[in-house]
Order: C-alpha cells, then structure tokens, then sequence
C-alpha cells in the first residue's frame, strides 16, 4: 500500500495519524503514537488545548533522520486518540533571529490570539533569543515576522539560555527560561510576562546550588523548564487548581558532551509558589524531587496545565542500544528515514508527596481484543500490546521481565520488581515500550524486534497480566 499523498491531505490541512502508520514499511514504525512518516523528530512543543482541541507541536526536519535545520512539525486531536498530521508550523527564516533553528517553546493564548514564543538561534553557536509568532484560530497558519520579545540577558553570570516557558500565578503572566552560568551550575531566569511581545527580565531565580535542587536535578543546563501546578491528594475533588497547593518544576538535565544521550535524563522537584512581599514575584521553595523517567530513552518533555489536570508529552530517540538493549546505528536510522517517537500523553499529579505519572485515561481507547486473561508465567505479546500486570499473592520484591526472544537469543528490554497490591501498565508499540507504576513514573525504553523475534512477558508466581491487543478505534467504528 503506498504512503497516503501528503500534498493532496495537506491541501485538506490534515492526515489521519493511522493512515500514515498502516502505510509505513518499516515493522519499527509506531502505529499509536503520532509522528510523520519520515525525517528527524524531538523534542515536543507548544503543547496546549486551544478551542476544544489538543495541538502537539514538536522539533522537526523534515528533510532527513537527522539532527539539522529544526522546524516545528504539528499534530493535532479532539480527543487525545485519533490524531491528524499538519504541515509544518514554524520554519527558519534566512536572515531573521531562528534562521539556524526554530528551537522548543510554547503556545499560548494571548488575548485571542494562538501566539509561539520559542527559542530562535541565529547562527551554529549563537545564542538563542525568545522569538515570538502569531498563528490562525485553528492553529494551521502562522506569521513569522521575526519578532524578538526577550534577548540574552546582560548577566555576565549567564553563559548560556534556552526554552522559554509561561505560567501565570495570583492572576499575573510570568516565563522562565533554562541556563547555564558561568560558575557551572544550572540555573532558572524569571521573566514578567505583561505584554507577550517585550519580556521583563527579573533575574536569576533558582540555581542548582539549592540543596534540594542539587540532589535531585544535578545538571550544568536545565533544559526545557516547566512549572505547573499538578492535581494533588489533598486537593477538593471536582474543583479546579488554584496556585496554592503543589507545584512541579521539571528539567532536563544537560550536561556537556550529551549528543543526544542525555545520561542525567529528566528530574523534577515538588515545592510550593508564594508572593515574595517586597516585590511582588512569585518564589518556588522545593521540598522533594526525583527522576521523572526510569527509562534511559526519555529526554524534553513538556506539560500543559489544565484547569483540572496536568498532561505530559515526552520524546524517545533512536539509539545505538543503551543497557544491553539492541539499538540502531546510522546508517541503519538513516536508511529508515525516521528517527524519534512521542510518548503517550501522560497525567501528573502528587501523591503523597512523590510524582506520579500514569496514561491519560483517553489512552484506553486503543484497547482492541482481549488476548490474555489473568495469564502466569511466560506470556506472549503481540507487537502492539498493552499488559495489565497485578501482584495480589507474590512474594516481596517478586521481578517481571519483559524480553525479546527468538533465534536462540534473549535480550531484557525491561525488569523490575513488583510488590503486592502494585500494578504495571506495559505497552509496546513496535519499538517504543512504556511501563507505568501505580503511584510512581513511568519507564520510556526503545527496543528493535530482529525478524522472527517476539516480545514475552515473564511473570513470577503470585503475578497475573491481562492483555490486549492495541486497536485504532477507528478500525471498529
């Protein structure tokens, strides 16, 4: 079956996500999480819910599976399920603040109007400047005029700046953005956010010389900031977030020399956000902190606040095979066409004082046929699957294993233990495995089926997987 003719779905401003995936030759290919069927992806952008609607921005060349004149590719659903492909977003503009990249940022809705504020580099090596773009009611359409709403600031103590992100707190608009200083450490700048066009700069504020900070988001650039105030335990059923409560502050943890391995991953600290009384600004005082993936496979999320949730999009990459798991080279990649995958979109909130992270409940929609029920030992799945996995009677710290095997060889793509009364949620979507645990983070992996190889969960005694095969909705409509 040939891919479907973008040009004839662009015209239509849109391409059903599971057309492109049914069409792709490529047995790796994911087919329930939306990317285009060719060129390079990373991280997700401009994640926000404008007009009844869910857009999902992400970083794109479209040209090749490879890392190189980045631009904003775009997805969109009205329910976090079926997926439609738009053509691109946001381009490089020769001669203008992003002409080497249009580099992660948000979406927001200023006054009306569906408004980029992303990261703009002028030159290989250059730093990057907020650049401001203003899109149509639906999204699709955006004027790049090459606006600059805040440059590197004049701090000798800020070597470098990235990722612009906006949250708005006690009814007023802020943005931080990620640093590095020149001392070494990581750092967050605070930006007062009155007019989307002209950022106020306020200053360096938090570092990771903070002792909570320092345990827990070691890093000498964080990027991709995010603030959002995330569902609580405490918080009134059925009402919506107010800014008292907990807040979340996530990063990616650079260090120099990652290329793309980012062995620090993703971290995350839970505090609170108050008015500093003298002037004015919010102030985040962490309490606690975490990895906020396991997985060795996860980089650049992004969260859009809601008024009662807070959702979660990650990037997994391709790579040469991390922990023993069998991975791609280049060559391979690039003959493939396609590198990087999103995760499923992922519900935060704290419990107890921890971040948990589990699948948007929308996510059950793929569940198709029922292939398993309460199965024990070694169990079979397909190449798209979701296993439920439950420990009612097993012994403490009991370990569940999932593998490739075939052709006389075993890989461990996944283990880990399970206690009595947890629960695993695995999906595998051809090469992109995610588990989640009740009450914790998820654990983002790739993995490569050879041919004649089969993923198979292995279960202790005491531990039981339902599973299904994963199933458009479309498909039985």
């Amino acid at each position: 079956m040939p891919f479907p003719d973008p040009a004839a779905l662009h015209a239509q401003n849109k391409v059903p996500f599971e057309d492109v995936a049914a069409a792709h030759p490529d047995p790796a290919f994911p087919r329930f999480h939306p990317r285009p069927a060719q060129g390079w992806i990373n991280d997700p952008n401009g994640v926000s819910c404008i007009n009844g609607r869910y857009h999902v921005f992400f970083q794109y060349n479209p040209d090749s599976a490879r890392h190189h004149r980045i631009t904003w590719g775009h997805v969109s659903s009205a329910d976090l399920v079926r997926w439609e492909e738009h053509p691109v977003a946001l381009r490089p503009q020769g001669g203008g603040p992003d002409e080497y990249g249009c580099w992660t940022g948000v979406v927001t809705d200023d006054g009306g109007v569906p408004t980029a504020a992303y990261s703009g580099v002028r030159g290989d090596g250059g730093h990057s400047q907020v650049v401001i773009a203003r899109g149509s009611d639906d999204l699709i359409s955006w004027e790049q005029t090459g606006h600059i709403a805040a440059s590197m600031p004049a701090d000798g103590q800020v070597a470098a700046v990235r990722d612009p992100f906006i949250f708005r707190f006690n009814g007023r608009r802020y943005a931080i953005q990620g640093a590095g200083l020149a001392s070494g450490h990581a750092a967050l700048l605070l930006y007062t956010v009155e007019d989307i066009s002209a950022w106020k700069y306020e200053g360096i504020w938090l570092t990771s010389e903070n002792p909570v900070a320092a345990q827990h988001t070691p890093a000498e650039i964080w990027e991709c900031p995010q603030l959002v105030r995330v569902p609580d335990s405490g918080d009134p059923a059925g009402e919506p977030l107010g800014d008292s409560g907990t807040w979340l502050m996530m990063f990616s943890l650079w260090l120099s020399g990652d290329a793309h391995e980012h062995a620090n991953g993703v971290g995350h600290l839970l505090g609170s956000l108050t008015e500093d009384p003298n002037t004015g600004l919010p102030v985040f005082t962490p309490g606690t902190g975490g990895k906020s993936d396991l997985g060795r496979d996860f980089y650049a999320p992004q969260i859009v606040a809601l008024q009662d949730r807070a959702l979660l999009w990650g990037w997994a990459n391709e790579g040469p095979g991390r922990d023993g798991r069998r991975g791609r080279s280049q060559d391979e990649i690039d003959a493939a066409g396609w590198a990087g995958v999103l995760t499923h979109p992922r519900e935060i909130s704290a419990v107890d004082g921890a971040l948990a992270i589990s699948p948007a409940p929308e996510i059950d929609a793929y569940r198709g046929r029922r292939i398993s029920r309460a199965a024990g030992g070694e169990v079979v799945l397909p190449s798209f699957a979701e296993a439920k996995v439950t420990a009612e009677a097993a012994g403490e710290g009991s370990t569940v294993e999932l593998l490739l095997v075939g052709n006389g060889s075993r890989q461990t793509v996944f283990s880990g233990t399970l206690e009595p009364g947890e629960e695993l949620r695995v999906f595998v979507d051809a090469s992109l495995v995610e588990v989640y645990r009740s009450g914790s983070v998820a654990t983002t992996l790739r993995a490569y089926p050879a041919t004649g190889e089969e993923w198979q969960l292995n279960l202790p005694a005491g531990v039981a997987a339902d599973v299904w095969e994963l199933e458009q909705p479309s498909t039985r409509d």
